[in-house]
């Protein structure tokens, strides 16, 4: 298949369409207009094959995790997501797999009012990249400099998912029944925290998403704020299934440094902290407070009860080059 035969067949006319979008597929660039008085937040993610989703994955499921962690990222910094431009780099055309992967791609944004603006297709070894854009009103952008000593610490949804669910696919993990089809799909089809990102607006101090495991993610609002915490592990979100399938110790082991959740980390004054509950009401998200942070700066401690926690790794996921 030709490349511009492959652009018309699959992506010029399908998926959701926006008003703010003036010439979207089909010309060199695309031609957008931001709202009034709206700040513009821009992200890009390169998902590599065999590196940040298995080989075998279904191709719905790369699809869907593709546009999901850009969208994660503009959560954490309380944007609304907008349009995405995509660069798809295939090895060869099969078509039931790539109708399959425009479906994932459509059914993601559709749900989240986002519309495919542009981008490339290319032959070569599977990867995929999306720049992601979306709306944030002045002055009130998540960043993960913000935090102070004494605001609390807080993680939404559950940890530890993604990270049994891959090792369940690579046969590291042995799970049955319902649990092991409930941490597959957490890992193949992550669920970005839009909502509750716009809702922290002016509440949280500082925001970040879990896509390297929570260690390395909350190091990194710690290092940027110059700022230590204490967190209790025994306080971690655990899900049903990932307690049915592993001991405790072992799903806090998930929890803290398996990568892909794409969870968010939050932090929250004290002031703020009542507000918390009424602002993400109409999330239907759940948040739990972990811990707080203190003035040692970088210094992140770890409890369980009330002695010392020593993880068995102290870092989640990175690339070496």
């Amino acid at each position: 298949m030709k490349e511009f035969d492959l652009i018309g067949r699959y992506f010029s006319n399908g998926g959701y369409k926006r008003k703010d979008v003036i010439i979207g597929i089909g010309d060199d660039c695309a031609v957008t207009k931001v709202p009034e008085n709206q700040q513009l937040a821009v992200t890009t993610d390169t998902l590599v094959g065999g590196v940040h989703f298995l080989s075998d994955a279904p191709a719905k499921s790369v699809a869907y995790k593709t546009v999901a962690v850009n969208l994660s990222d503009l959560a954490a910094m309380g944007a609304e997501p907008a349009w995405i431009s995509l660069s798809l780099s295939l090895p060869e055309v099969k078509e039931d797999w790539l109708a399959e992967f425009v479906d994932g791609l459509y059914e993601l944004t559709q749900y989240y009012s986002v519309q495919l603006i542009g981008g490339d297709t290319v032959k070569g070894p599977m990867s995929m990249t999306i720049t992601a854009q979306g709306f944030i009103p002045p002055g009130s952008e998540l960043t993960r400099s913000g935090a102070n000593p004494g605001d609390w610490v807080y993680v939404t949804g559950t940890l530890g998912d993604a990270g049994a669910g891959l090792d369940i696919l690579q046969n590291t993990l042995e799970v049955k029944g319902e649990a092991r089809d409930v941490l597959i799909n957490r890992h193949y089809f992550p669920t970005p925290r839009v909502a509750v990102g716009t809702a922290l607006r002016r509440i949280a101090t500082s925001c970040i998403d879990i896509s390297d495991g929570l260690l390395s993610d909350l190091n990194h609002i710690l290092t940027a704020s110059g700022c230590g915490a204490n967190i209790h592990v025994d306080r971690l979100p655990l899900s049903r299934a990932i307690t049915s399938a592993v001991d405790n110790d072992t799903a806090i082991e998930y929890a803290l440094s398996a990568g892909d959740d794409y969870e968010l980390i939050f932090t929250v004054s004290e002031e703020q902290k009542g507000n918390l509950e009424t602002s993400l009401a109409s999330t239907n998200v759940k948040a739990t407070c972990i811990g707080q942070l203190s003035g040692h700066s970088s210094n992140l401690s770890l409890f369980k009860g009330e002695k010392p926690y020593t993880p068995k790794r102290d870092k989640g996921y990175e690339h070496n080059f």
